[in-house]
């Protein structure tokens, strides 16, 4: 088995507590997370999470490292063509400006498991690429099938 990794991290402060925008985000990731394993284990894919806790004194000096996945180590805008910005936040994370993502001319401040989805898909194509498909030609499968059927495999 061949295993996508998913990141989050976020901020937590000493009381434990996170944002909104972090809440909702990991309730998106947790169900992203549930699709995508049942969606590619049939491909021999293992999804594994891996949530990290960024303290107030880290976050301070770069509140942009909060909310922020990366899938089989790539940040998750690169896989879907977004674009990062920040808006002002609140609850744990105070008066800052935290990050949010603009896909399509929408802007994110809570990641959907929709954009999480199509990321681990388009990682999980990577992650097979280059690997023989299954019924290949020592299968049998093509056997009946002309060579100008796309097989290739002269049978």
């Amino acid at each position: 088995m061949k295993n996508l990794k998913i990141r989050w991290q976020r901020l937590v402060d000493e009381q434990g507590k996170t944002c909104d925008r972090c809440g909702a985000t990991e309730e998106s990731v947790k169900e992203a997370v549930q699709m995508l394993s049942r969606s590619l284990k049939e491909l021999g894919i293992d999804v594994i999470l891996e949530q990290s806790k960024i303290d107030f004194y880290r976050f301070k000096e770069a509140p942009l490292e909060s909310n922020r996945i990366w899938i089989a180590d790539k940040p998750l805008e690169e896989w879907i063509e977004g674009i990062i910005s920040a808006s002002q936040c609140g609850t744990a994370c105070g008066d800052s400006f935290c990050r949010t993502l603009e896909v399509d001319g929408e802007s994110y401040e809570a990641i959907p498991p929709e954009l999480i989805v199509k990321a681990g898909l388009l990682a999980s194509v990577e992650l097979l690429k280059g690997e023989p498909q299954s019924g290949g030609c020592n299968s049998g499968a093509c056997s009946s099938q002309p060579v100008s059927a796309g097989c290739g495999c002269g049978a």
